[in-house]
């Protein structure tokens, strides 16, 4: 089995941040949301993996291959994003007629996708998709199952009146009838070749298709409260590990990376990860918090954040469940808000 990794795309959703960076490669707990894509498609045994990358193509591929992976990498360029269908048929040689995954590298999946490869293989399914219980299923698609709930009669996008309560998360795993079925669809209203589309093709033809059900947590970080939300759910189950000797304040689970400096007037109260080179003086650091290479916070109270790196921070009150970009300098004004919350693009200069 092959793995297909989307990271191509605008992330208009996310902007400002991903008018210079895709966003896909925004760090969640200090780690880019797509290789968390890629550690779980090689966590299942597949080590082809292929990824789709867009407008920010030089950019993803110095990213992931700043780390080396037990994975043959290959970088595909899609051009325009014209959807998820149009995906695999831009992928056609490097797939091939092997079975694979299809892994939207904007989505965290806590528990992986060990356990849904082998419900794939072992039911002998054309296709097998993962949904997951959401309180808001028009906002989704929505997948409406037979009677027994074992097999599925038919998936709808973003339904007014939701046949289940059963969203479709961003995995999906086929054989190769999967490029038949891409190529007869047409676009939809969108002018895209969506997936449903063209598993719902499947379905109608009298292919089998499967599903399993996420058990454990599943965000698509499209959107900042997504990545924050993404952020507390994985700094939850973060053990300590500091690399470095400092006189400050610190309680529960804590990661600090090496070259970091923190003073004995700063008070760092966990979950938080701290990367590496980081200056703290005089600043309380709060729960739910990442904090990336190079900051500098000066004075400053940060709490349920994300701060990527190069970013310097001073004198700036307290600051609360804000996503801020690189290089972004925030510094003292003459007054002094209870709080703020910012979304912040890179090389922003902020007067507060």
């Amino acid at each position: 089995m092959k793995a297909l990794i989307l990271s191509g795309g605008y992330g208009t959703r996310l902007r400002p941040l991903t008018y210079s960076q895709q966003k896909q490669l925004i760090p969640v707990a200090n780690k880019p949301v797509l290789f968390y894509a890629i550690e779980d498609v090689i966590e299942a045994g597949i080590d082809e993996i292929g990824i789709i990358v867009g407008p920010n193509a030089e950019q993803v591929k110095k990213t992931v291959l700043s780390r080396k992976w037990d994975a043959k990498i290959e970088f595909i360029y899609q051009g325009e994003p014209k959807g998820l269908a149009h995906a695999i048929l831009v992928a056609k040689d490097f797939l091939g007629d092997e079975d694979f995954v299809m892994y939207l590298g904007d989505n965290i999946l806590k528990e992986g996708i060990v356990k849904h490869k082998e419900h794939f293989e072992k039911g002998n399914y054309d296709a097998s998709i993962l949904l997951t219980e959401v309180p808001n299923p028009q906002q989704f698609g929505v997948a409406e199952l037979s009677e027994d709930g074992k097999t599925i009669k038919r998936l709808v996008e973003k339904p007014k009146v939701p046949p289940s309560n059963l969203a479709l998360v961003g995995i999906y795993f086929f054989k190769p009838i999967i490029h038949k079925a891409v190529r007869s669809i047409k676009p939809s209203w969108r002018n895209e070749l969506e997936i449903t589309d063209a598993i719902q093709w499947l379905i109608d033809h009298g292919y089998k298709v499967g599903w399993t059900k996420v058990t454990g947590w599943w965000k698509d970080t499209g959107k900042p409260e997504d990545l924050l939300e993404a952020n507390r759910l994985i700094l939850d189950d973060i053990k300590t590990n500091i690399e470095v000797e400092t006189k400050a304040r610190i309680h529960g689970r804590v990661v600090i990376g090496k070259g970091t400096i923190i003073d004995e007037n700063t008070v760092i109260k966990g979950p938080v990860v701290i990367g590496m080179n980081v200056r703290i003086k005089n600043s309380y650091i709060g729960p739910y918090t990442s904090i990336g290479d190079n900051v500098v916070i000066e004075n400053t109270e940060i709490e349920d954040s994300i701060v990527l790196q190069d970013t310097e921070i001073r004198n700036a009150g307290r600051i609360v469940e804000s996503l801020i970009g690189r290089r972004v300098k925030i510094l003292k004004s003459e007054t002094h808000p209870l709080g703020k919350k910012l979304v912040v693009g890179d090389n922003s200069r902020i007067i507060l």
